[in-house]
């Protein structure tokens, strides 16, 4: 009796969860990836046996001649986004119906990730807070944190100068230490040398709160499949440890500058000035940070009640500011250094232009010279392409949507409410169609002669529609700046160490090098 039991309850688990979520493609007659019970179609990611970018793009080549493919997330259905004109109704024409990414935790469990820009829930509340933040990130804003980007900058090169010979670096390492400092800086009014003062509390609350590795690493993949379970556990994303850290920081840091009228030219301080009302649109006519940026939609109105902004959002949106600095900047750094260190006809050439630029300044750059650099926003935008440190958008769907057919071979379909669509940036980045010999690292591409047959929606680094990175801006000033400090005082060369051609890791579902970003950096003589 027990065993027949046994077997129904058995019986039951492998139907509902192993067979009946894979029929969902196939009702709809939707083109599709075959999946695995349980795993779905992530099997070879989530047993490490293939880098994430590479199963997406994948699946992105698996159906050539159509405009859209399904796959599984374990048993989430998602549909993968392959058309440009379809990947521009949904993320901007359709926003309303598409104006989220999907929930990992509840507001109760985790409020400093639930409200964040990025994960903030309902278009009205989500549009309330943007329209509050985006004057913080205009042109002109950038331009007045210059100066804290390049002491950092100034910072780094000093701590290498000191070092002497060619020097073996993990550059990942490397990098997050300098963008850690950045975010310290520019976002907490908190000074801290993470290269000269390696275990600072700063720098290890930042590792720890970007760690998505082993028990973190599981502890993301459950809130990916399933948010209530989470819930029922009040797991969140951040330790405790992180919340109560930047919590109290933030509490302290505005306590002590409100009270004794400190204002400094940094993230904080306009997050602090939105609270009061006191940030407007403006015309900004200030130099823009690259070919790469993306356009602000959501704009400041009236209309628009502006929602009470406490130290708990402050909390946030400088927490989740951070995390965007510290490993997607820290990444794109990676591989832009890595290219440049395998191709020295392209490390020589920006090379000449840094040098004549920082020679008619008297070697100390303006915004404005930095930004004038056109060889340096093609090297950074091609890096951007190659290497897109997103691999893949996701919206989710808060009403039904029906796609009409376009292809001969395609039918009308109808998604429910909560579909989960993706934009496979990395492999549209990769797509021959779009960028002819994909793999190879060409920064003429957007030369001002060639930028021009760049397909629109083909090209999305930091997203695409209102929802895209409202810090696209800073990731570039930042970026630009310590390349250049960089390239103007140092060779990048490979090592032995130096992995070529690169391969992304299996165990990261970052777009992160297989065994690890090791450069050289060697001073050049007359420096």
């Amino acid at each position: 009796m027990w065993l027949i039991v046994l077997i129904s309850i058995l019986a039951c688990i492998i139907y509902f969860l192993g067979i009946k979520p894979y029929k969902h493609w196939a009702q709809k007659e939707i083109p599709y990836i075959q999946p695995v019970p349980f795993f779905g179609n992530l099997a070879s990611s989530a047993l490490q046996r293939k880098a994430f970018a590479d199963l997406l793009q994948d699946f992105y080549f698996a159906h050539t001649d159509q405009r859209y493919v399904g796959f599984y997330q374990f048993t989430t259905p998602v549909l993968l986004i392959r058309d440009p004109d379809l990947i521009k109704q949904i993320a901007i024409k359709d926003f309303d119906v598409f104006p989220e990414h999907r929930t990992f935790v509840s507001d109760e469990v985790d409020p400093l990730w639930s409200r964040n820009l990025f994960s903030i829930k309902g278009l009205t509340k989500w549009q309330h807070m943007r329209s509050t933040l985006s004057p913080s990130f205009t042109s002109s804003k950038m331009k007045m944190m210059f100066n804290l980007i390049k002491d950092c900058s100034k910072q780094f090169i000093k701590h290498y100068q000191r070092e002497g010979d060619i020097m073996t670096l993990e550059m990942k390492d490397t990098f997050t230490r300098f963008t850690n400092d950045v975010i310290a800086s520019t976002a907490f009014g908190v000074e801290c040398n993470s290269l000269d003062n390696p275990n600072n509390e700063f720098y290890l609350m930042g590792k720890d709160a970007a760690n998505i590795s082993g028990i973190r690493g599981l502890r993301f993949l459950l809130s990916t499949l399933s948010p209530t379970i989470m819930k029922v556990l009040k797991l969140g994303i951040f330790s405790k440890e992180v919340r109560t850290f930047f919590r109290s920081l933030i509490k302290e840091t505005i306590s002590v500058r409100e009270k004794n009228g400190v204002i400094r030219p940094d993230m904080l301080h306009l997050l602090m000035e939105a609270r009061k009302g006191r940030i407007k649109d403006s015309n900004d006519n200030t130099t823009d940070t690259g070919f790469a940026v993306v356009q602000e939609f959501v704009k400041s109105s009236s209309k628009l009640q502006k929602p009470q902004i406490t130290d708990e959002d402050i909390t946030a949106q400088a927490l989740i500011f951070f995390l965007g600095g510290f490993e997607t900047v820290s990444t794109f750094m990676c591989f832009t250094t890595y290219e440049l260190a395998i191709d020295t006809d392209i490390q020589d050439r920006l090379r000449k232009e840094i040098d004549e630029v920082y020679d008619n300044a008297n070697g100390d750059i303006t915004y404005e010279d930095l930004l004038g650099m056109k060889y340096l926003d093609m090297v950074v935008s091609e890096s951007l392409r190659k290497w897109s440190p997103g691999i893949a958008l996701d919206r989710i769907s808060v009403k039904p949507y029906t796609i009409e057919p376009v292809l001969p071979n395609e039918k009308r379909i109808t998604l429910e409410t909560g579909a989960n669509v993706w934009i496979p940036v990395y492999a549209i980045h990769r797509d021959p169609k779009y960028y002819p010999d994909p793999e190879k690292f060409d920064p003429e591409r957007f030369s001002d002669e060639n930028k021009h047959n760049i397909k629109p929606f083909t090209y999305i680094p930091f997203g695409s529609g209102p929802r895209n990175c409202i810090g696209s801006r800073f990731a570039l000033l930042e970026g630009k700046l310590i390349l250049a400090e960089i390239i103007r005082n140092f060779e990048i060369v490979p090592v032995e160490k130096t992995q070529i051609p690169m391969k992304l890791s299996k165990t990261n579902l970052r777009p992160l090098a297989e065994k690890g970003f090791w450069l050289g950096l060697k001073p050049r003589a007359h420096t």
